[in-house]
């Protein structure tokens, strides 16, 4: 048995969609199908009920569901070991999270745990969301460090690990001022001279928050760029070419500065919380007093009065 096949099953039984399955696990569909088939001809059952949409597991498939993630979870943990064998013996604590929020919030972060602790060893992961749910989901990393929308769901399975909120950030709006210090261009905009729209890439986590703030308000917006980096969004956007939705506190000084101003009132943000997802079980002593560091951080800013 290909020990691929039980991470397909456990990531179908998650999605219950053998196409967003399958893009997860980056194979197209129909290897993705195979792969899945060849496991039921292991079990010697069918696991998946395709009658339906969404399939479902079958009572085969869900007897077995918990035995091939502790098949998996056992897999990860073994391959760490080896992993930190083959490093000396040292142990790291590994961070998925992506670029924007790993400059933004992970860096300090980490610079007070080194505070707290000199002996921790951290590695970080940056990349797409979708790769950073992927990590954590798979056992390469202990740590998910993001942002999270309320109505925008992670391709992650949130019911297997905790979370803990450690902030919360807005998405807004900002275009560059006219020579008054007025917004060069204000949401919604006019049919006749719609606003450029830097916008970040289709399937991009931040693309899909913008695009449900954006639902019925009949922005009058012509995309003009498309990237999955708000690093270069922000720099077309301080150039003056066009509106984009930023992180505020990853805009804090250019919006102090007035380099950028807001294009539009609340209606057009996007409320989004700093989430850490972690699996406690897990995690060693090391990862635990991480965990627990963090856990400490929340608690403070939620007994905190509001300002």
């Amino acid at each position: 048995m290909d020990t691929n096949w039980l991470e397909d099953f456990v990531c179908l039984a998650r999605t219950l969609n053998f196409t967003r399955a399958a893009e997860e696990r980056h194979v197209t569909q129909s290897a993705f199908s195979r792969r899945i088939r060849a496991l039921e001809i292991w079990a010697g059952t069918p696991l998946i009920d395709r009658s339906t949409y969404p399939v479902k597991l079958s009572e085969a498939g869900q007897e077995f569901l918990p035995v091939a993630k502790d098949l998996v979870l056992t897999m990860l943990r073994s391959r760490d070991q080896l992993r930190a064998r083959d490093r000396g013996g040292l142990t790291f604590n590994s961070f998925a999270a992506p670029h924007t929020v790993s400059i933004t919030h992970l860096a300090p972060y980490l610079n007070e745990l080194e505070a707290i602790d000199p002996e921790l060893r951290t590695r970080v992961v940056s990349d797409n969301l979708h790769a950073c749910c992927q990590s954590l989901s798979e056992g390469d990393c202990e740590f998910l460090l993001c942002y999270r929308h309320r109505q925008v769901p992670l391709t992650l399975d949130e019911q297997e690990f905790e979370r803990i909120v450690l902030g919360r950030e807005r998405l807004i709006p900002v275009v560059t001022p006219d020579k008054s210090g007025a917004p060069a261009w204000t949401l919604p905009g006019h049919r006749r001279n719609r606003i450029p729209y830097l916008a970040y890439s289709k399937g991009a986590f931040l693309r899909e928050v913008v695009d449900h703030t954006l639902a019925g308000k009949a922005a009058e917006l012509e995309v003009r760029h498309l990237d999955a980096f708000a690093e270069t969004l922000k720099s077309l956007t301080l150039a003056g070419a066009g509106i984009a939705w930023l992180s505020e506190s990853y805009i804090g000084d250019a919006l102090a500065s007035g380099k950028l101003v807001p294009a539009g009132d609340s209606r057009w943000h996007a409320e989004l919380s700093l989430s850490l997802f972690a699996a406690p079980a897990r995690l060693d002593d090391s990862g635990m007093r991480i965990w627990s560091h963090f856990r400490s951080v929340s608690e403070q800013q939620e007994s905190s009065p509001a300002c």
